[in-house]
């Protein structure tokens, strides 16, 4: 049995597919399914209010909270079912292996990039319904900054997209099949993976934010200030990600017969993509206790969010050294 380029192509389109959905449905159902266990326990906190009124409010409050953060959380599923579905009903040209390469990378690329971003956006929505428990007055302003943090925690999966996009619909016909192969497949692997940490970092750090607002509600507006300060730096491993992906994809490279070039560019794409998961979620951590502290001691705000970035900094080093490792197997060996 013979298999041409077309239906090299299509197996890979279909495998890219299902790794697409499958890798992106993990990320949403546990954000949705955190958000729904703080809104349970968020109800049955309100049921102990003495005003009747006020209890039906409430709890109707915390049930349109909870709807509303679980849709953000499914942003990124949504993203990759619209790759999937472009995998699978695209007929793609194929005139070269490197299509093949492709179209594998852009469900990797999309399905990794969406897990970080369904659970992150599940803190902020679920700590928002708990909060409008605690202070029921402050609803509207709790979910303005849910809405705000959950979207935040969009953007990694957002930058897999735009890759998997790249990938699906450039032209890559003229490319050497080695190393470009590999090339393509780091790229999907960079974007992907590094779109974790940001993502789950981004929300907790928006998980705090919604807490601290309940808990001081006059300190709402500091508070959201450095949940977006905290969010911003906690997407920039992501953004190394995106960075090492555009390169790869866009840089060509001269033909080879060795394996040696094609796994350069293909640990590249693995080294910057691992190596920025644990900073993602570290800055996060980190700057989830500045925007703590802030609701707690506003008076010290300007001493706080120095201690946070330069804890965050130090926690971006390891992606920085993950960045240069995967530029010299790029650019020198």
């Amino acid at each position: 049995m013979t298999f041409d380029i077309q239906t090299w192509v299509n197996v890979a389109a279909f495998a890219g597919g299902g790794m697409a959905m499958g890798f992106g449905a993990i990320g949403a159902a546990i954000g949705e399914g955190y958000t729904a266990a703080q809104a349970n326990s968020a109800i049955g906190r309100a049921q102990a209010s003495s005003i009747i009124a006020m209890r039906a409010k409430v709890t109707g409050d915390i049930f349109k909270s909870m709807l509303v953060g679980q849709a953000i959380a499914e942003s990124a599923s949504i993203f990759a079912l619209v790759i999937a579905m472009v995998l699978l009903f695209t007929n793609f040209v194929a005139e070269s292996y490197v299509m093949v390469s492709a179209v594998l990378a852009a469900g990797l690329s999309m399905g990794l990039g969406a897990i970080g971003s369904g659970v992150g956006a599940g803190f902020p929505a679920g700590t928002a319904c708990t909060g409008m428990a605690r202070q029921p007055e402050m609803s509207g302003r709790l979910t303005t900054n849910m809405l705000i943090g959950s979207a935040v925690c969009q953007t990694p999966s957002i930058f897999a997209l735009v890759v998997s996009f790249i990938l699906l619909f450039s032209d890559f016909s003229a490319r050497p099949l080695s190393p470009t192969w590999a090339a393509l497949l780091g790229a999907g692997l960079a974007s992907g993976l590094a779109a974790i940490g940001s993502g789950i970092g981004g929300g907790i750090v928006a998980e705090k934010s919604c807490e601290g607002i309940a808990r001081q509600p006059l300190s709402a507006t500091p508070v959201t200030n450095v949940m977006l300060l905290g969010q911003a730096i906690t997407q920039t491993p992501a953004i190394l990600g995106l960075l090492v992906g555009f390169i790869l994809i866009f840089k060509s490279f001269p033909a080879t017969d060795s394996i040696a070039p094609s796994m350069a560019l293909l640990g590249s794409g693995l080294c910057m993509g691992f190596g920025a998961i644990g900073p993602g979620i570290g800055e996060g951590i980190a700057s989830s206790g500045g925007v703590k502290w802030v609701a707690r001691n506003e008076q010290y705000t300007g001493e706080i969010i120095r201690t946070m970035l330069v804890g965050m900094a130090v926690a971006e080093s390891t992606a920085i050294y993950s960045l240069v490792i995967a530029l010299v197997m790029i650019f020198v060996l």
